[in-house]
């Protein structure tokens, strides 16, 4: 039995043979989440709904990993426009409310392709009990 188990979500692929995110024993690591909408697979052209599509697959991500997002020590968020922030801090103060609860974020500026404005990737350690061990 392999240590690594790929995470694959219902409503979001990559075009490119990698699944969303892989676990290792309880050490979760995704690739690129997008703000793609989970129901139709477009992309929204504001960034208010795509970075709401992003914190959405997060939280998928996380109940299909067998955690939650309490799990979650690092998220790293791309924009198009690094100072743009406020709907990328209105999501994150609603999935983390309490200031000495939240996990390390890092903001870096990317260029992308067509309409998107926004992308995400994490970290996250899972309780040993959440996969079984």
């Amino acid at each position: 039995m392999s240590r690594r188990t790929s995470i694959y979500l219902d409503g979001f692929a990559h075009k490119n043979p990698v699944p969303a995110a892989c676990l290792i024993e309880n050490h979760l690591t995704s690739g690129v989440l997008t703000g793609r909408d989970p129901e139709t697979g477009e992309m929204p052209l504001d960034l208010d709904a795509q970075v709401r599509n992003v914190f959405a697959h997060v939280r998928e991500l996380m109940r299909v990993a067998g955690g939650s997002t309490a799990d979650i020590a690092k998220i790293t968020v791309y924009l198009s426009d690094y100072r743009d922030r406020e709907a990328l801090n209105r999501e994150w103060l609603e999935m983390f409310p309490d200031a000495n609860d939240r996990p390390t974020r890092q903001v870096m500026h990317a260029n992308f392709d067509g309409d998107t404005q926004v992308q995400a990737d994490l970290v996250a350690v899972l309780a040993l009990a959440a996969k079984g061990q």
